[in-house]
């Protein structure tokens, strides 16, 4: 097609020079004519000092015949249009009236344009076609997965709901039958019985969205590390510090599950004797609560603050590498919050902070707290 143009415009050039030459010949005339319209190229003829004598095919609101004085001509078209013909195609040399030597210039067809740039827009609709593809099969590939680990997590809490309930059943006979109502190692074993309970229950509502209720963030959390801490080693010591007033929405059992899987991470880290804190922080400007949980441990390098996060990835020599992946999972999909790691510093400790938004809203004015309890 370029080549069917490029001698379109051969012929267009020598008409048009016969025409100028021969201007009276009516025959010629109607030649030109027809070759115009069938070819509809977009030409300029300039003389040798650079300026216009003639054009055809261009946007008529910005152009003239230079005979035509009445009328001004927009220059910076013209210069761009002539920058485009030189930039695709040699010009030819032609004679105008009395032979004054001219050169003509004409650029591709807007059909030709659209040809050049169609493959490539072919080959974008087939690599969308192919990505749509790829997120199509990828969706319902981990919809399947999905659908296995809910399916096994289920099935999990419902075999241990056999035990469970055999375990509490023992705990009740023995108290009976040795008078150990009062006994405080059967209050743990109690603890631990209502503690597999909670953990069955998490398990049976994975795939479900989770009831979120007003709690007092300092109560649960203290409340789990009491648990907590009995069953971890005596050197290390556990601190809850902070604001002990502010609410939040949350669902005990899983956000149990986010402190349990950090300060076993936090305990792991500490080799012989440290400190835990939890530092429960309000921001009253963004209405936001601040949980910082620190250790005294190992620490972890700035480049892996993200990696932490990510599904098989552990220190340990034993584990899946799944803790901080269903934390970050937990916090973010069902809490709607943040977590990530705000400081860490090798053989010092680490910081991992947790964001959750406040049930608690503030009279501007008097920046006097107003519970959704009343």
């Amino acid at each position: 097609m370029e080549r069917e143009e490029a001698t379109q415009f051969l012929l267009w050039v020598k008409v048009a020079e016969q025409r100028m030459l021969m201007y009276d010949n009516e025959q010629l005339t109607d030649v030109f004519e027809t070759i115009k319209k069938n070819n509809k190229m977009d030409v300029i003829i300039t003389k040798t000092d650079g300026s216009i004598y003639l054009w055809d095919g261009l946007d008529t609101t910005k152009t003239f015949y230079p005979d035509n004085k009445a009328k001004q001509y927009d220059s910076l078209y013209f210069e761009k249009q002539l920058r485009k013909m030189k930039d695709q195609h040699r010009p030819a040399k032609m004679k105008g009236i009395d032979d004054e030597p001219l050169i003509a210039y004409y650029k591709d067809s807007s059909m030709l344009t659209q040809l050049r740039f169609f493959p490539y827009i072919q080959l974008g609709v087939i690599a969308l076609f192919l990505l749509t593809a790829y997120v199509g099969f990828s969706a319902a590939r981990r919809a399947e997965q999905d659908q296995v680990w809910v399916g096994m997590a289920k099935e999990t809490a419902h075999q241990l709901g056999t035990p469970i309930s055999s375990l509490m059943a023992w705990t009740e006979l023995i108290k009976t039958r040795f008078d150990a109502e009062d006994d405080p190692l059967v209050a743990e074993m109690e603890n631990d019985i209502q503690r597999l309970e909670i953990i069955a229950d998490r398990f049976s509502k994975i795939g479900s969205k989770p009831l979120l209720e007003d709690h007092v963030v300092f109560v649960v959390i203290n409340n789990f590390v009491n648990y907590f801490k009995v069953r971890a080693s005596e050197k290390i010591n556990f601190q809850i510090t902070g604001d002990t007033q502010v609410r939040a929405m949350l669902s005990i059992p899983l956000f149990d599950w986010v402190i349990e899987n950090l300060l076993k991470n936090a305990v792991n880290a500490i080799d012989n004797d440290g400190t835990i804190t939890v530092n429960i922080i309000e921001n009253l400007t963004k209405e936001e609560v601040f949980i910082d949980v620190t250790d005294t441990g190992r620490g972890i390098h700035r480049s892996k603050f993200d990696t932490v996060f990510q599904p098989g990835y552990t220190t340990r020599k034993r584990g899946w590498g799944l803790g901080l992946s269903l934390t970050k999972r937990i916090v973010e999909n069902y809490h709607r919050g943040q977590i990530f790691v705000k400081e860490s510093e090798i053989g010092k400790g680490t910081t991992f902070r947790i964001i959750l938004k406040s049930s608690i809203t503030y009279e501007p004015t008097t920046n006097t707290r107003i519970s959704p309890l009343g």
